[in-house]
C-alpha cells in the first residue's frame, strides 16, 4: 500500500533533477586564455648527475634501511665497475633517468651487483636529484623484484 506522500516526494525529486538537467549550460571548449593560464610544470632539460655522484646516498640508505627497518648491521663498504646502462631509455618526453649499474661490497665480505637510476627533480618533493636504487639479493621487501630488475632500464 502506497501512500500518496511518498508518490509526491518522488515525483517532486525526478521534477528537481530534469529541472536542472533542462536549465544547465552546456560545455564549451576551453578558450585559449584558459589554455595556457597558470598551467606551470615541469621543464625537464635531461641534466642529471653522472653514476658516481648518487653513490654517497645510495651508502647512507642502504645503511639506514638495513638498521632500522631489518635490524642488520650491514654497510657498503666499498664500490667499484660503475657505469651507465641506460640514459632516457625511453621517448624524450619521460622524465630523464640515468641507469647505473656497479658492485658493492659489504661488510659481511660479499660482493654484490647495485642497480640505480638517478631521476631529474625525483627528491623529496620534486627538489633535487633522486636516486631509486636495489642491491641484488638484499631486496628485502620485494620492491623491485625479481632480482633487481624492475630498478633496471
Amino acid at each position: 500500500m502506497r501512500t500518496p506522500f511518498i508518490a509526491s516526494l518522488k515525483a517532486l525529486g525526478l521534477a528537481a533533477a530534469l529541472a536542472v538537467l533542462g536549465f544547465g549550460q552546456a560545455a564549451e571548449a576551453a578558450n585559449p586564455l584558459q589554455l595556457n593560464f597558470g598551467l606551470f610544470g615541469p621543464s625537464y632539460d635531461g641534466r642529471v648527475k653522472e653514476c658516481e655522484a648518487a653513490l654517497p646516498t645510495i651508502i647512507s640508505q642502504f645503511q639506514e634501511k638495513e638498521s632500522t627497518f631489518w635490524n642488520s648491521a650491514l654497510t657498503i663498504t666499498a664500490y667499484g665497475r660503475i657505469h651507465e646502462t641506460a640514459f632516457r631509455p625511453w621517448q624524450s618526453d619521460n622524465i630523464p633517468r640515468r641507469y647505473c649499474t656497479g658492485d658493492v661490497m659489504l661488510s659481511d665480505g660479499k660482493v654484490r651487483i647495485v642497480h640505480y637510476s638517478i631521476v631529474e627533480d625525483g627528491g623529496f618533493a620534486g627538489f633535487g636529484q633522486g636516486v631509486e636504487w636495489c642491491v641484488t639479493g638484499l631486496d628485502r621487501n620485494w620492491a623491485y623484484n625479481p632480482g633487481c630488475k624492475a630498478a633496471r632500464p
